[in-house]
């Protein structure tokens, strides 16, 4: 008897706490309802900011026995041009280095890079770097020249490598160097 008592008294207190529940839920005006069907669950929502970009071959002009030669590399935003300007500061890889060469100095600090109006492009490098050869000035104004997206914006008619122009900045000395003499566009 004393277990049908407990079970009694188990199921009176429940039901005592769920009266008060409900009716306090109906008195602020909850209406009773069972499932309601709304379609497909939701899923997760995109954060607001920039799409990532996918990887894409920009040409890092280095010297092959002193002849401005396109090497190909792989980055994130080929239109960002500090990022591109950053690597061709950064040298041929270990596998480039087997016939690449280059006349630019290996740079401590980031240079910042400004995209002007028209296919100008300034550079300006960190406060210990001395003037820059020819060649390197070259190979500069080719690798800018030829990054895709770097001067999307423009008219078909200036976006041709030979209206390039770069501006390199460093402590006391300033340098400007047109794409005239660049490659070809190289061929994917």
């Amino acid at each position: 008897m004393k277990g049908s008592r407990v079970t009694a008294r188990l199921v009176g207190l429940a039901a005592a706490l769920t009266l008060p529940l409900t009716l306090t839920l109906t008195a602020c005006g909850v209406p009773p309802s069972g499932v309601i069907q709304a379609g497909e669950p939701a899923s997760g929502m995109l954060a607001p900011g920039p799409k990532p970009s996918v990887p894409a071959a920009v040409s890092l002009f280095f010297l092959d026995d002193g002849d401005l030669t396109a090497y190909p590399r792989k980055i994130g935003d080929p239109a960002d041009l500090g990022t591109v300007v950053g690597r061709l500061f950064g040298g041929p890889t270990t596998s480039e280095a087997a016939t690449a060469t280059t006349e630019l100095p290996r740079l401590k600090d980031t240079p910042e890079v400004t995209a002007g109006s028209g296919n100008g492009v300034s550079i300006r490098l960190p406060d210990d770097v001395a003037p820059l050869s020819r060649p390197a000035m070259l190979q500069l104004a080719c690798t800018i020249a030829h990054t895709s997206g770097a001067f999307a914006a423009l008219p078909a008619a200036q976006r041709s490598p030979a209206h390039t122009s770069v501006h390199v900045l460093g402590d006391g000395w300033t340098m400007s160097q047109s794409a005239d003499s660049c490659p070809a566009r190289p061929q994917p």
